[in-house]
């Protein structure tokens, strides 16, 4: 009996000895600039919403690897230069042992020189190709590329049989890249680009340029890259102008915002790609994706009281690409969690499945996009 009893008592101490230990060892930091006010708030705010809820979730369940989870979120206001100063904030003061930061393309690409400097691993949130490609070693992300949009849309305008486009692109950085993007598949699609247009991102009336794009000779379809009030304004402008073409966004709209903004008339029968996210219910039941994006959407919707984005999904699939990458890594030591995001293999994710290599630090190939139209104020699939 006497045995048994301290046989008892010991294994009771060890279990309080490993409690306290892990008690006592420091919370895991992740650090994040985002744009969480300003004008890419459409963006930042549902990337900050998730990280806190998911970080609480995690930390209800016991963190990672038995240490707590602390998020150390600064807001960019939708300014590179604020990113910059946040990013280094993060490295420097505040010690973090990762960052899902960049929220915008002019954002991301202020911090990834730091991150790459510092030796630390970062996800972003960018859309333009540059934010990943050519692959960095430090530097990760989960949103589709512009290249990849240009692809998703040109494959749609050839299967509807248009082969002479106009393009209407915002001055912004992810605009630029877009356009440029573009520039370089159009051929390989049959596409050819009749006519060029560009805005400011601080414009408020594109009427003008679109009234260009309607006396153009030949043009069977318009695509505008671009993200913020921009693509909404040109929505708006092209339906008061009764511009007779097809028109397609890139998935930097892809909120329910664009649609109220752009007012559901005028949105009616535009095309986008975007991740399945945005039609989670709608997806068969044997798709891989369906779970992981109607958990999501319900737990996104349910405790912010917000229709779902796409973009807090970018946030939600780095999240889960970094808390699984540190389990196993076995903790926080920055070459060990790069190493294993980098292995990151058959991940289901909001945005598609991830399958990341030491040239791929995105992991995502076309099949991930899904071409959306517009109808009745709401997205549907096209087939």
């Amino acid at each position: 009996m006497r045995l048994s009893m301290k046989l008892l008592a010991t294994a009771a101490a060890m279990v309080l000895s490993a409690s306290l230990a892990q008690a006592q060892q420091p919370p895991i930091k992740i650090g994040a600039v985002l744009s969480a006010t300003g004008g890419a708030s459409f963006l930042g705010d549902p990337e900050k919403r998730t990280l806190e809820m998911y970080v609480a979730d995690i930390n209800a369940k016991g963190g990672i690897n038995g240490r707590k989870v602390e998020a150390i979120i600064y807001d960019d206001a939708s300014n590179p230069n604020n990113a910059r100063t946040f990013a280094t904030r993060l490295i420097e003061q505040d010690k973090v042992d990762a960052l899902l930061a960049g929220s915008t393309t002019a954002s991301a690409l202020a911090i990834i020189p730091l991150a790459e400097e510092a030796g630390i691993p970062m996800i972003n949130f960018a859309g333009a190709v540059q934010a990943a490609f050519p692959a960095k070693k430090w530097i990760f992300k989960t949103p589709h590329t512009d290249l990849m949009a240009c692809e998703k849309v040109f494959e749609d305008m050839k299967k509807r049989g248009f082969t002479k486009i106009a393009m209407i692109s915002g001055a912004d950085a992810f605009g630029k890249s877009m356009r440029d993007q573009c520039l370089t598949v159009n051929k390989k699609y049959g596409i050819e680009i009749l006519h060029e247009e560009t805005y400011q991102p601080a414009d408020n009336d594109m009427t003008a340029q679109l009234t260009n794009i309607k006396n153009k000779a030949g043009v069977q379809a318009v695509i505008n890259p671009g993200f913020g009030q921009g693509p909404a304004i040109v929505t708006r402008n092209y339906k008061q102008l009764g511009v007779p073409y097809p028109l397609y966004q890139s998935h930097g709209v892809g909120t329910k915002q664009f649609i109220e903004l752009a007012t559901p008339a005028a949105a009616e029968g535009v095309r986008l790609p975007a991740a399945a996210l945005l039609v989670a219910e709608k997806l068969p039941d044997n798709d891989p994706q369906k779970k992981v994006v109607m958990d999501y959407k319900k737990t996104y919707e349910s405790k912010t009281g917000q229709p779902v984005s796409t973009f807090g999904g970018h946030m939600y699939d780095g999240l889960m690409i970094l808390v699984e990458a540190m389990k196993r890594a076995g903790g926080a030591e920055k070459a060990k969690v790069r190493d294993e995001i980098e292995k990151t293999k058959g991940f289901i994710g909001t945005g598609g499945v991830v399958n990341m290599t030491p040239t791929d630090h995105m992991g995502l190939d076309l099949s991930a996009f899904r071409m959306l139209e517009i109808k009745n104020g709401d997205w549907t699939l096209v087939n």
